[in-house]
């Protein structure tokens, strides 16, 4: 009996879903009795879901569809998603998984080499001298300065604040990134930098020179702008602490000066009243308590009084009365 295809080339997850789809046994295997079944049966589904068979279109569509792609992605499971879609949309028939891995794997890294020999041209012999001495122990502690592209910024204090301000500056020096990555991608410099983040100066030494210098040189470009970042949120953090210290300043400020101001006014008021006696301001004020006090006398006089008010004689029913009078005991 022959296979086709044979049943080591179909995923096991595949045979699976068959087997539970048709009620197969479980030790129903993906054979063929003949040749002329196998074609058959791949006509059919072909036909069915409207596919058509083109292994070397096929497979080149997919190698352009990664190329492009490759550009700005670097997870070989994204190319290869893109480039059955491609493949779909032009209705030919899928190849195989494990092809389709070979060749997101040797194109992805065709394309990244291309990347990184774009960055290493645009470097100058000092620039790249310059970052393959990173990984060279200095000094008499056996430490290198790769480590110090990973820097931390550590806490917002002043004393963080100038080691970062200092550490930009050492970045800065050691040369142009934005011209070293013009045209590259930002995803493609960000798996470049995290390829190098994830390496010790040692490791690193096993890549080649070239290959080398080019992922430090993402790394650096990381690192500055992860340092200008660092700096610009610690600033605004000292400011942001500044200011509401000073708020709380201001509002303690504020506070003192109403007691002051309330303290100033009574005092003002308590001397104005010893030392005008006798003065314009305390008459008027004797003169109108005295007004107050005949006007409530006279209306307490007047509620208890036993008889009400009536009008005089010669009044009549329909007339205004010219006057009122007391009644006569």
């Amino acid at each position: 009996m022959k296979t086709l295809p044979k049943a080591h080339d179909v995923p096991e997850q595949v045979v699976e879903f068959v087997r539970r789809a048709a009620e197969l046994p479980e030790a129903t295997l993906p054979v063929y009795a003949s040749d002329r079944t196998a074609e058959r049966h791949r006509s059919w589904v072909r036909e069915r879901c409207g596919m058509r068979y083109d292994g070397p279109g096929a497979r080149a569509l997919a190698e352009e569809t990664m190329r492009i792609e490759a550009a700005s992605k670097n997870n070989p499971a994204d190319l290869i998603n893109i480039a059955l879609e491609k493949l779909v949309e032009a209705g030919l028939e899928i190849p195989r998984y494990s092809t389709l891995d070979a060749m997101a794997s040797t194109v992805r890294a065709r394309v990244n080499e291309e990347i990184l020999a774009d960055i290493r041209e645009r470097m100058t012999e000092d620039e790249r001298a310059r970052l393959l001495g990173l990984v060279d122990v200095v000094g008499p502690d056996g430490k290198t300065l790769f480590n110090a592209l990973k820097h931390n910024p550590g806490r917002a204090t002043w004393s963080n604040f100038k080691r970062l301000k200092g550490h930009l500056t050492w970045v800065d020096g050691l040369g142009e990134t934005a011209k070293w990555l013009e045209s590259v991608a930002t995803g493609k410099v960000a798996d470049f930098a995290g390829e190098a983040e994830a390496q010790d100066a040692a490791t690193l030494k096993d890549y080649t020179a070239r290959r080398r210098v080019a992922l430090i040189a993402c790394l650096a470009a990381k690192a500055r702008m992860r340092a200008r970042d660092d700096l610009t949120t610690m600033f605004c953090k000292r400011m942001a602490g500044k200011a509401k210290k000073a708020r709380e300043e201001l509002e303690e400020i504020r506070r003192q000066q109403q007691e002051i101001v309330e303290r100033l006014v009574a005092n003002y008021r308590t001397l104005l009243q010893q030392v005008d006696v006798g003065g314009p301001a305390q008459n008027a004020r004797a003169k109108a308590a005295a007004l107050t006090k005949q006007a409530l006398d006279a209306w307490r006089a007047w509620t208890r009084s036993p008889a009400p008010l009536r009008p005089s004689a010669g009044w009549r029913a329909g007339s205004r009365p010219c006057c009122w009078h007391w009644p006569r005991g």
